[in-house]
């Protein structure tokens, strides 16, 4: 029963994601009006940052406060790279001495936002780990993770986004439901006239495009396909976007065979005697 939570988990994940994107762009137009130093020189979407602008959001509070106690603030909420964000805001609020106006409220604002952000991200990670534990019920699961590049995300956004595979007919179906072959266009007399599909599940684009990039930093047949395409003169998109076309294909058949992936082929089954 708990693959079918999948889903569910799935969309809630991709609002908790928007609401975070929105809450960070928010946070970093307040930040701007209370000191552009500041707002440049930090990094909005680490965790650490937002623990220490949930209590320091001013030059002058970071610079009140001091290294010691910014360093003890962050290491208490357990932040990684305690010191190098300390170090990172002290050099900023030393940059600017000039108090903008409206800067208590915008500060005020920033603190609300920077907590909001600290329990979305654990949120986040809540839902993560509960996908996880929901995509492991799925018959298919296995199968679907032993495509490299495949975690537990992508394979989830993939159950979400194609549901069941006998709905198309071939690898080509699927490709061109993921917005990565053309499709026909003909008319009358012209034939084989194609064109870039205007309308596709950009979820599963999205999947096939950003699992196919992570396989690149690793040696293997993915990086291999891909470098092969760049030196017959492909841009990096194009050759990258040829990847996950290919990567179809592979997931396609192994969830029709119902096997895993594996570097070496399947023997070819031998002819009757």
């Amino acid at each position: 029963m708990r693959a079918h939570r999948t889903p569910t988990l799935a969309t809630n994940r991709a609002d908790l994601v928007e609401d975070w994107v929105r809450t960070v762009n928010r946070l970093r137009r307040l930040m701007l009006g209370i000191s552009p130093v500041l707002e440049r020189a930090l990094t909005f979407t680490n965790v650490a940052t937002l623990i220490l602008i949930s209590a320091y959001q001013t030059p002058e509070q970071i610079r009140a406060a001091g290294r010691e106690q910014l360093i003890a603030h962050l290491r208490r909420h357990r932040a990684v790279n305690a010191v190098k964000v300390a170090d990172q805001a002290l050099a900023a609020a030393a940059e600017q001495d000039l108090t903008l106006p409206g800067q208590d409220t915008a500060a005020a604002l920033a603190g609300e936002l920077a907590t909001h952000l600290l329990h979305l991200h654990q949120r986040v990670k809540n839902t993560d780990k509960a996908i996880e534990q929901a995509f492991a019920a799925h018959p298919q699961a296995g199968i679907i993770r032993s495509l490299p590049g495949m975690g537990a995300l992508a394979a989830a956004e993939f159950i979400v986004a194609v549901g069941d595979l006998s709905t198309f007919a071939s690898p080509d179906h699927l490709a061109a439901y993921a917005g990565l072959a053309p499709v026909a266009r003909d008319s009358g007399k012209r034939v084989a006239n194609l064109r870039r599909p205007q309308r596709y599940n950009r979820r599963l684009r999205h999947v096939f495009y950003m699992s196919s990039l992570s396989t690149l930093r690793i040696n293997g047949p993915n990086r291999d396909y891909y470098q092969r395409k760049r030196a017959e003169g492909r841009k990096h998109q194009q050759a990258l976007i040829a990847l996950a076309r290919r990567r179809v294909d592979v997931l396609w058949a192994l969830l029709r065979d119902n096997r895993c992936f594996q570097l070496q082929p399947p023997p070819a089954p031998s002819a009757p005697v």
